[in-house]
């Protein structure tokens, strides 16, 4: 396997477990406000970002698609129907968004296409997840929801790191093979 074939795999790995956790993870309160389930999947954009950043949106796709179909099928497994299906509905298309996204910005500097892109995404999926998973259940949705979503913009802002030391390390060894 190549390389470029070993990191998309990895990616792909990355995608279904941080999914099917998420989904998992979701139906654990940790107070009033907040569900375990917001903490793993923000990670979610940043492995899609990465794919972006290095393989382009063609290949960022794919692993969205791959990864959607296993941690979706995972999902229903792991969480109710109800959960694997919002949760499926709002991950397409928010990863197909953040890709977007991501692309316009691309060429600005370093940061703007992935705090943009995973932003907007958190939003989007935030509000396709909360009204379909839980709608019309007895549970505090509308605090879920936006504790999940400032949860996801803090950690959106916190993996900027991650991202930062992947781009630099993938030009160290570029710079060391020329």
């Amino acid at each position: 396997m190549n390389k470029q074939n070993t990191h998309l795999f990895y990616a792909f790995i990355a995608m279904i477990i941080v999914v099917a956790s998420s989904n998992y993870l979701v139906q654990f309160p940790i107070n009033d406000w907040l569900t375990w389930g917001a903490l793993p999947y923000p990670i979610s954009f940043l492995v899609t970002e990465l794919t972006n950043r290095f393989y382009g949106p063609k290949k960022a796709r794919r692993v969205v698609y791959a990864g959607f179909l296993l941690a979706v099928i995972l999902s229903f497994w792991l969480a109710p129907p109800k959960i694997a299906f919002a949760s499926g509905s709002a991950f397409l298309i928010s990863q197909l968004l953040d890709i977007s996204i991501f692309n316009r910005f691309r060429q600005g500097p370093w940061w703007y296409a992935p705090f943009f892109a995973s932003c907007l995404a958190s939003i989007v999926d935030t509000a396709i997840f909360w009204n379909i998973a839980f709608y019309g259940e007895n549970v505090p949705l509308l605090t879920w929801a936006i504790g999940d979503f400032l949860v996801k913009l803090l950690l959106d802002v916190v993996l900027l790191l991650p991202f930062r030391l992947f781009l630099n390390r993938r030009l160290l060894s570029t710079l060391q093979r020329d």
